[in-house]
């Protein structure tokens, strides 16, 4: 946070005596000029706002400049809308007591809870939190806090999140779902600060199954204000009915499902191309997809990498390590992802191969990331790009074989 807007939030605190409202505010805004700001919850709606049930505000950065989020959860929808800070701090002020009774601070040192009883009586109550440490405000990484708000309806909807004394809680065996999701979104966030995406931003998600990534794309794009345009594209004609249900009940905007094959697609402008736990050669064609829409951000996790492995020739000083099932499938399963990201980087993006949850969550847990280059580091990639080529048939000489289908689709010799 740059100084100025430091020096902005920062104003005399109040008097011990002063209403717990104002010395409440003062609390919120040391936690945001200090970067210990988590979130706050304000609950307890009163007068005529029976339809609303909670704000959650957050701290996020929009287009480079620091915003505070207020997501407004209504009986049948969402609303978000985003606020310079001291335009934020100014609404809360006048929310508090005045439309809602409660109000939750989560901040990195402390939970500071006020209250509005029936009879206008304020309270103000402040909890350390055990073990807590103040973070430098220089390294503060929002991306460390879970990025989705569990109380958007649409967790519950689909079996993630239930209520537990009125508060949404995770369901427990979907609490390794929970967080693979944010973990994806996490990585999406990187990718899409480093692509310098602004909004609108055009998502296509390849066999979007139940949806959970696809309204998690959805929701975090629509809390950083980027205008989301999100399709879901999936086969089974059951899922895509569940996941419109969900939108039309919930009236969310820019989002909708289609029935579709990958292989079958036309091709559209795409800022961001998503296949997860596309089977085989379907991840070739989405990344195909990807590549022919122009996409800045390419995301695969592949799986089921039987395309190689009959061709496989065995090197001589391979068949020792190779004679075994398992390993031979390993093998052919880097040998796989190796080629398409060599050929991914032949296309001017930068690309990364990595594991993004651990083991222990789930099996199918590579990621191929690729960002497409921009400025020098585009130039660079353009010039190497018959050395990543080479590579290329190298790798195929060096196994014996024959075709790789991404290769195929993008007519390479």
């Amino acid at each position: 946070m740059s100084a100025a807007l430091f020096t902005s939030l920062i104003s005399p605190p109040p008097a011990a005596t002063a209403p717990a409202h104002e010395r409440f505010l003062h609390l919120v805004r040391l936690a945001l000029a200090g970067g210990q700001f988590g979130k706050l919850l304000l609950s307890g709606p009163v007068g005529d706002e029976a339809d609303v049930e909670r704000l959650t505000v957050r701290a996020i950065e929009l287009r480079g400049e620091p915003a505070l989020s207020f997501l407004w959860r209504h009986r049948t929808k969402d609303v978000t809308k985003n606020h310079a800070p001291e335009a934020g701090l100014a609404e809360i002020g006048a929310l508090l007591g005045g439309r809602f009774r409660n109000a939750h601070l989560h901040t990195a040192a402390e939970e500071v809870q006020f209250a509005v009883s029936r009879k206008g009586r304020e309270t103000l109550r402040v909890t350390r939190v055990d073990g807590a440490q103040t973070p430098d405000p220089a390294a503060h990484d929002k991306a460390k806090h879970r990025p989705l708000d569990m109380a958007h309806p649409v967790w519950s909807a689909l079996g993630l999140t239930h209520l537990v004394k009125g508060e949404p809680a995770l369901v427990p065996a979907m609490a390794r779902k929970w967080k693979q999701i944010n973990r994806f979104v996490e990585i999406l966030a990187s990718a899409v600060a480093e692509a310098g995406l602004t909004g609108p931003v055009r998502v296509a998600d390849f066999g979007s199954g139940k949806g959970y990534l696809t309204f998690a794309v959805h929701d975090w794009l629509r809390s950083q204000g980027l205008d989301p345009r999100v399709t879901g594209i999936e086969l089974r004609d059951d899922m895509v009915r569940l996941c419109t249900a969900i939108i039309d009940n919930e009236g969310l905007a820019g989002i909708r499902f289609d029935q579709g094959d990958v292989r079958t697609q036309a091709v559209q402008p795409l800022d961001v191309m998503i296949a997860l736990h596309a089977c085989d050669i379907a991840t070739d064609h989405a990344l195909h997809v990807g590549l022919q829409s122009g996409a800045s951000i390419i995301m695969s996790s592949p799986c089921c990498h039987k395309e190689l492995r009959p061709q496989m020739a065995l090197p001589a000083v391979l068949r020792p390590m190779l004679q075994h099932g398992i390993h031979l499938g390993q093998e052919a399963e880097m040998v796989t992802d190796s080629l398409r990201a060599l050929l991914l980087e032949s296309q001017g993006y930068r690309t990364q191969v990595f594991e993004f949850i651990a083991l222990e969550h789930t099996s199918k847990n590579k990621m191929i990331l690729a960002v497409k280059a921009r400025g020098a580091a585009a130039e660079a990639l353009a010039a190497r790009r018959p050395e990543l080529l080479a590579q290329v048939a190298e790798i195929k000489r060096f196994y014996g074989l024959r075709e790789q289908r991404l290769e195929q689709l993008l007519g390479s010799p």
